[in-house]
């Protein structure tokens, strides 16, 4: 099994059949090796991706780990309980600014006073309704759903157009001189549908490449 709740190869054949420029692109990079990230909750995804937010991997690994330290009775992840017990300056401590600890807790105030889903009950939401009770959240974007959704969920059609990366990858691979606008993106992803998280998956693979 995959993790996906989709056929990834059903995908990929779907792909390469309704964008000959795209089924280029596929057969360069090869197989879909897009892995999905583990989560205990819906908590826990949300509160690790707004720490991790704007910093290099190694650097929000290490602030992650010091909040994580704060609770080594929590042998399951800290929970909303645990951060809004905790003092703000404890958690700068950690090295978290002061727009991420008045993120991580109104996300712990909103999932304790039941405004958000569980992580089961994410699962039967649309995209949409998933995205739009998400970024109520402060420090939640847009672009922070998607990605949810995307390396989470395993949603299958997901295309994160205020993705610069994203746009800057379609631009090469399809030899377009300008970055194409979001409405642009978003014309030219339709032959992709339902599978336009894989799409965005081998562009940013494509991006890669020398």
């Amino acid at each position: 099994m995959s993790g996906f709740p989709f056929r990834p190869t059903k995908a990929v054949a779907h792909l390469k059949a309704a964008d000959q420029a795209l089924a280029s692109i596929i057969e360069a990079v090869g197989p879909f090796r897009m892995e999905l990230k583990a989560s205990r909750s819906l908590f826990g995804a949300l509160a690790e991706a707004i720490v991790y937010q704007q910093l290099s991997n190694k650097a929000a690994a290490t602030i992650y780990g010091r909040v994580e330290a704060l609770y080594p009775r929590a042998t399951s992840g800290f929970t909303p309980r645990h951060i809004l017990a905790t003092p703000d300056e404890k958690l700068r401590g950690c090295g978290l600014s002061r727009a991420k600890v008045l993120a991580v807790q109104d996300l712990a105030r909103r999932v304790a006073g039941g405004e958000l889903p569980t992580l089961e009950e994410a699962h039967g939401l649309t995209d949409a309704e998933l995205i739009e009770r998400l970024v109520k959240v402060r420090g939640i974007g847009r672009w922070s759903a998607e990605m949810f959704l995307m390396f989470r969920l395993g949603r299958p059609d997901v295309l994160p157009l205020d993705d610069y990366s994203l746009r800057k990858a379609y631009a090469k691979a399809f030899r377009k001189r300008a970055l194409p606008s979001p409405q642009a993106l978003e014309r030219a992803s339709e032959r992709w549908r339902p599978y336009r998280t894989v799409a965005s998956w081998y562009l940013w693979r494509a991006l890669e490449a020398p």
